[in-house]
């Protein structure tokens, strides 16, 4: 009954107060309308009284409205013809009626929206979850489009305001006359204006059509909360809007990346103290961790740990600081290909080649075996399975820093081999990337589509192949004809200034970088070729780069480590610590034993010892897999809960590596060796 009333109350506002409606039709509307909501013959109470009067105020105030409008338009042309006006008053004042022509429209339609929103709800099924989702759907995209109509009509009314400063300003200007001061100051205050004109990009309203964008309610917070709290001005407030923060529904937060005024300086306050916290700490976690005998690197994931968002969660621009971690990554296979010269690239590339592709064919299969008696889906394991398979290449180029590299004449040298097969597995790692989306795809397809999605796997196998054999070849060019002069024009340039050998050399790498970047090889290929392609220019070239580089490379591995302690959950370690042991130890054994047979396979005879020291190498996971699991999960590839697993189980890989890398050491590297291998 109560429902009925509802839809005769919606009845009564949308029928009789249209324009072509008259007072007898609306009240004889209204009489029927109470009729069905009480009942036939029932008692006129206050409520018909009551909805007489809101149908009499609504349809007044369309009346008056229609009214105004008609005032507006007849404004809008006395304005236009008058000849006494400059343009910038016509402007003016034509711009502030049309605005306030849009103002009546929009607000007439949200009273009929509203109304069409409530007869929608009446017609739904309130036990149906799903009918009421939509409706809230529907009502989010209207609240939407209004904010944004909202904020549209408050640019326009800035920019009336802004046109109306002009016009006061041409008037005083014709009443009085200028000194040459005021003249210099308006020339320059009309040529600032149109330096802001040209260099706007309307951003907004340029993508707001854009497919594939949405509105969305977000949060803006303020940096500076003791301004706010000393009652700063609202100009004040809109000059430090660039420096605010933006949180979406999802918790998600935004900085600033681009202002739209250009020409004001910006910084990103929060980063600049991310990065000076980082610093500061790693120095003490760092020395504790030189005392107790672990590697540094150790001390920077600490750091990051205590300062991420499991510890003290003081870091507030975390995208931010991996992305600068990049580069430390970028930098570290440079100077590892600086020190892997071609000819020791040329020496082991079969095994560099081979080794990979069997470890992850074998880890895959082992997954598959795994993954079928556990239930799991094939999707799920292909891809666990293939990210535990990826090893680190910084650990390792930490783990071989300044350890003497050969060992036996005309034996292979496990420095060579396990930096080449590092290498081989970034290049599978650009491979996994770019077969996610197929790999996604297969996770929701039927068997009938399963041969197509084999078919586009080989095929982006094939495009992989392809990209590599053109690198390979492109690096073949820059050795034989353009690395040489290229070096020898640097170092004469730079005799005396450092800066442009250390520009020349970074340019290169990036040069490199977005190479392979654009062929769809990974980017960190890129950079250790190029320390490759310089360092067969001799041993003194590379001595003198690297004295120029590696302190660069220091102070952004520091960045990259600590970011890793950004994604460590010492607690969620501590609840599970049996499970995610077992787990890891067993991950670490199967790698160990899976590297120790297939080296046992590929190498020679008389190089048979050096395959535990590859071997305890390659037996941790990649911190890489932090990437893909983030990826999987985003993509439904893999639960919260096994991504959680995936994140704890390569850190405790991490942290085993220096322990198993110094018991390998011990059994199989002579004793002069030890000391600067460990």
């Amino acid at each position: 009954m109560k429902a009925t009333g509802l839809i005769s109350l919606w009845t009564l506002v949308s029928l009789p107060c249209g324009p072509l409606a008259n007072p007898a039709e609306r009240e004889d509307v209204v009489k029927h309308a109470i009729k069905l909501h009480r009942g036939k013959g029932a008692v006129i109470t206050q409520r018909k009284q009551w909805v007489l009067e809101s149908c009499r105020k609504l349809s007044g105030l369309l009346r008056q409205k229609n009214v105004v409008l008609n005032k507006l338009k007849n404004a809008i042309r006395a304005v236009e013809r008058d000849a006494g006006l400059s343009d910038e008053e016509k402007l003016f004042q034509v711009h502030t009626f049309e605005i306030f022509q849009k103002e009546l429209n929009e607000s007439e339609n949200s009273v009929f929206q509203a109304i069409h929103g409530l007869q929608r709800a009446l017609q739904g099924d309130y036990k149906d979850v799903v009918n009421m989702k939509e409706s809230s759907r529907q009502r989010l995209e209207a609240l939407r489009e209004a904010a944004i109509k909202e904020e549209m009509e408050y640019v326009e009314l800035l920019a009336a305001e802004k046109h109306q400063v002009e016009a006061l300003k041409n008037m005083q200007h014709q009443n009085k006359s200028l000194s040459m001061l005021d003249e210099i100051l308006e020339d320059v205050r009309k040529a600032a204006d149109r330096l802001e004109e040209e260099i706007e990009e309307h951003a907004f309203d340029d993508n707001k059509s854009v497919r594939g964008v949405n509105f969305e309610a977000v949060l803006r917070v303020e940096e500076d909360e003791a301004s706010s709290k000393r009652n700063a001005s609202k100009r004040e407030v809109e000059d430090d809007l660039g420096l605010s923060m933006l949180i979406d529904s999802q918790n998600n937060q935004y900085i600033l990346t681009k202002p739209r005024d250009s020409t004001i300086p910006r910084a990103d306050h929060h980063f600049i103290k991310d990065i000076v916290t980082i610093g500061m700490l790693s120095l003490p976690c760092g020395w504790l961790c030189t005392t107790i005998g672990l590697p540094t690197m150790f001390g920077y994931i600490i750091c990051g740990v205590l300062l991420g968002p499991s510890g003290l969660n003081s870091i507030k621009s975390i995208v931010q600081v991996e992305t600068l971690g990049e580069f430390g990554v970028f930098f570290t296979l440079f100077l590892v290909g600086l020190e892997f010269s071609p000819e020791r690239l040329r020496k082991v590339w079969k095994i560099s080649l081979q080794g990979p592709c069997y470890m992850t064919v074998l880890m895959i299969a082992f997954g598959l075996l795994w993954g079928h008696l556990l239930q799991i889906r094939p999707t799920q394991s292909v891809f666990i399975s293939t990210c535990l398979s990826l090893s680190s290449t910084p650990l390792v180029s930490r783990f071989l820093a300044g350890s003497v590299r050969g060992d036996k004449e005309g034996d292979i040298d496990y420095s060579s081999v396990l930096l080449g097969m590092l290498v081989m597995q970034d290049v599978q790692l650009g491979l996994f990337i770019a077969v996610m989306p197929t790999l996604i795809q297969a996770g929701v397809s039927t068997y009938s589509s399963i041969f197509k999605e084999i078919l586009r796997i080989l095929i982006l196998i094939g495009q992989i192949l392809f990209s590599l054999a053109a690198v390979f070849l492109l690096c073949l060019v820059i050795k034989t004809y353009l690395i040489g002069p290229y070096y020898r024009k640097l170092h004469t340039e730079s005799k005396g200034n450092k800066e442009i050998l250390i520009l020349g050399i970074t340019a290169f790498t990036f040069l490199m970088l977005t190479i392979t970047e654009l062929l769809d090889v990974s980017m960190e290929l890129g950079c250790f070729l190029a320390g490759a392609l310089i360092s067969s220019q001799g041993h003194m070239v590379t001595e003198e780069i690297m004295c120029c580089i590696e302190p660069i490379r220091d102070f952004l591995a520091i960045i990259f480590f600590a970011s890793i302690g950004l994604h460590v959950f010492p607690t969620f370690v501590i609840y599970e610590l049996t499970v995610l042991l077992f787990l890891t130890l067993s991950v670490v054994i199967m790698k160990f034993v899976l590297a120790v047979l297939v080296l046992s396979l590929i190498l020679p005879k008389t190089s048979q010892y050096i395959k535990w020291i590859v071997s305890a190498g390659l037996a941790q996971v990649s911190e890489f897999s932090f990437v893909l699991g983030s990826r999987a999960r985003r993509a439904g590839i893999i639960s919260r809960e096994v991504y959680l697993l995936i994140l704890s189980v390569t850190t405790l890989s991490l942290l085993l590596a220096p322990a198993l890398w110094r018991a390998a050491i011990m059994k199989c590297v002579p004793r002069p060796e030890r000391r600067s291998s460990t």
